[in-house]
């Protein structure tokens, strides 16, 4: 899995490419999450329209880093899931805790709606 991020508005762009299904790159993942948190970032977008697979495993870092900007006040959401990540989240029913937003200008404007 490929990881690219930038900061856009205070903001923590995460863009993920390939599978999404544990390994090294995983707690390259946690430990990006966790410094931007330390400096102050609180608001945060996946954009998984490159993730072509996704396991139980990336479904668990998913929640983590929701969880982890949620404990500080802030949030995290997904941008672009494919069909099949989309069908996951509404199997597992976390559809009704992740916010989707189509692109990253409208996962911009509800992250600053949401503080």
């Amino acid at each position: 899995m490929k990881i690219e991020h930038t900061l856009e508005e205070n903001i923590l762009i995460i863009r993920l490419e390939g599978d999404m299904i544990g390994g090294p790159e995983t707690q390259r993942l946690m430990d990006l999450a966790n410094n931007t948190i330390d400096d102050s970032t609180l608001l945060s977008a996946v954009d998984l329209s490159n993730v072509r697979f996704i396991n139980s495993s990336g479904i668990g870092v998913l929640v983590s880093l929701l969880t982890k900007f949620r404990n500080r006040g802030g949030e995290l959401l997904l941008i672009n899931p494919s069909e099949h990540i989309r069908k996951l989240l509404i199997i597992t029913k976390l559809n009704a805790i992740f916010t989707i937003a189509e692109d990253d200008q409208s996962a911009i404007q509800l992250l600053k709606e949401s503080l």
